[in-house]
């Protein structure tokens, strides 16, 4: 009977892992055939879990969407990775989700390990999330982008633009990304033939999605700094470039790539091309790197850079 409990367990974990097994393919990774792994499907079905069979040649299951949450199978950096994300929502920008979250989070440290409840506690006790404000997303409407992305279905949405202006997209949604508190959808913009980069915050959706899409390349593999740079460019307007007197690996490694591109010249210098809204935040920004540097453009950093010299030096008492 301990046997059977335990393979019954095995076969949950597995059908929580991927979208759909091959009847063979679970006969494999439990070691049985694939009569038993039919008779195991039948009794989890008793349990409550709603596994549905699928077609094809070997024939194959897929775990499914019940009328209640039945129980979920965690690992232990599983389980310690929800508890953490669950504690990390209030500060995610995510509207509407500190209560649930609190509630959610209280019922999975009460059957939590105690070894497991201490790493949890440990992180929870000594960090702390800042609150800068700000608009924040409906959870409803970011759960229903991300499944779009999922199931590769068009979405429509009224977009609210920086100036306050409103337009009606028609898109091809793939990837969510977040940048301190806010939230961005890459998509593919239908009528403006082109990827386009929206604010979560100002998408109102139009439902139902669909239909389906086949999904396209990418512009970046690197989707995460292809938004950070897109983002920086799009939300600054003046354009700051510089030459620095150091290599480029090094400027690299001290100016994320989405605060401005690095260009190498030579092995002992590079320059830098950024986007600034503020030229008093460009010159401390230039100034902290402790290397020598020139300023090509805007002339509104050269003179600023001119006026915090003289400050300076008449701070220096020289």
């Amino acid at each position: 009977m301990l046997q059977t409990s335990a393979r019954l367990l095995k076969l949950l974990s597995l059908l929580e892992m991927r979208r759909d097994w091959a009847g063979d393919e679970l006969a494999g990774r439990l070691e049985v055939t694939t009569r038993t792994v039919r008779r195991d499907v039948d009794k989890l079905r008793e349990l409550g879990y709603p596994v549905h069979a699928t077609t094809g040649t070997a024939g194959g299951y897929r775990l499914g969407a019940g009328a209640s949450m039945p129980p979920l199978l965690l690992d232990d950096e599983e389980a310690v990775a929800i508890a953490v994300g669950l504690g990390a929502v209030v500060s995610a920008g995510v509207g509407g989700m500190e209560e649930t979250s609190v509630r959610a989070l209280a019922k999975l440290e009460q059957i939590l390990p105690p070894k497991l409840r201490k790493r949890v506690g440990a992180f929870r006790s000594h960090t702390v999330g800042i609150n800068f404000g700000g608009e924040t997303v409906d959870a409803s409407v970011l759960t229903l982008l991300a499944n779009a992305c999922r199931d590769h279905d068009r979405l429509r949405f009224e977009y609210r633009a920086h100036g306050g202006s409103e337009s009606y997209r028609i898109t091809e949604p793939h990837r969510l990304a977040r940048a301190g508190r806010r939230w961005y959808l890459l998509a593919w913009d239908i009528d403006k033939a082109d990827w386009r980069i929206f604010r979560v915050d100002r998408i109102t959706p139009v439902t139902p999605t669909g239909p389906r899409f086949t999904p396209r390349e990418l512009p970046d593999p690197d989707v995460s700094a292809y938004i950070g740079r897109k983002v920086t460019i799009g939300a600054y307007q003046t354009k700051v470039r510089a030459t620095l007197h150091c290599p480029a690996e090094l400027a690299r490694q001290r100016i994320p790539e989405r605060y401005g591109t690095v260009t190498p010249i030579d092995d002992e210098t590079c320059e830098l091309e950024s986007r600034a809204d503020n030229v008093d935040g460009s010159a401390y920004y230039l100034a902290s790197f402790g290397w020598d540097f020139e300023v090509h453009e805007p002339q509104e950093l050269k003179d600023r850079l001119a006026e915090l010299a003289t400050r300076l030096t008449k701070a220096a008492g020289a």
